[in-house]
């Protein structure tokens, strides 16, 4: 076999398992990161909800819904979500919306998922809001989509003012190497790195995925050790 045939399958197995193993390991974490911000525009924008009787009711029906998704019976809980989603006030329905769209991705229901959250993308006159269901739908999309589908969702994310752009880069990054587009990837996972806002747990992310590239020989070396290598048809000399 060939060294050529060699690193072609060493670059498929990274594309089905590695990558992908490394993605689902640390997702929770990036994904939960993306969420808060749902927490954030409630603090910031919704306290008024908690103040009127019928917010208060509504944030009662969110709470039993979650407490039922929990427990694991998701087919109760999301038929709460849909109620309160029809009944709710305040900013609740919206709030149940993203977590029926979550339920959905937990039953395997990827598709139904992914058309949830453009819903609410195309729905929100919150930007925060908009731009969150457009990255859950982008996450979704990198395991069970092509390259175009995550950049037409999240490819405005990823611009230097986007707030969220470190996770957007991030997933364009996983949808390029899925796509076999290594040095996009590469670049992606770098400007990362170099963003001096990125804190320790995503830059900890891009060095895993970089470290994988480069055991597969799918990323160019380090400048130092490039700078080692002899020319080609130049012995090397002590």
């Amino acid at each position: 076999m060939s060294n050529e045939n060699i690193f072609r399958e060493i670059d498929e197995e990274l594309r089905s398992d590695r990558m992908r193993a490394l993605w689902r390991r640390f997702a929770p974490f990036v994904i939960g990161g993306a969420i808060a911000i749902v927490g954030l525009v409630a603090a910031n924008e919704g306290w008024s909800w908690y103040t009127k009787s019928q917010s208060s009711q509504s944030s009662e029906q969110l709470y039993a819904a979650l407490d039922t998704a929990g427990q694991g019976d998701l087919a109760a809980a999301q038929a709460k979500l849909e109620q309160l989603m029809k009944d709710g006030s305040g900013g609740y329905p919206v709030l149940a919306e993203f977590r029926k769209a979550a339920l959905l991705a937990e039953q395997d229901d990827i598709p139904a998922a992914i058309a949830a959250y453009d819903a609410l993308a195309n729905s929100q006159s919150n930007m925060r809001l908009r731009e969150l269901a457009l990255l859950l739908a982008g996450n979704l999309l990198v395991d069970n989509g092509s390259l175009a589908d995550v950049e037409a969702r999240i490819a405005t994310l990823a611009t230097d003012d986007g707030q969220f752009r470190r996770i957007a880069r991030e997933l364009l990054g996983l949808a390029e190497y899925k796509a076999g587009n290594f040095t996009a990837a590469e670049a992606r996972f770098q400007s990362v790195l170099d963003d001096p806002l990125a804190d320790a747990n995503i830059r900890n992310r891009m060095a895993y995925y970089m470290a994988q590239m480069l055991s597969a020989g799918t990323a160019s070396a380090p400048a130092a050790d490039q700078a080692e290598t002899p020319a080609s048809g130049e012995p090397a000399t002590e």
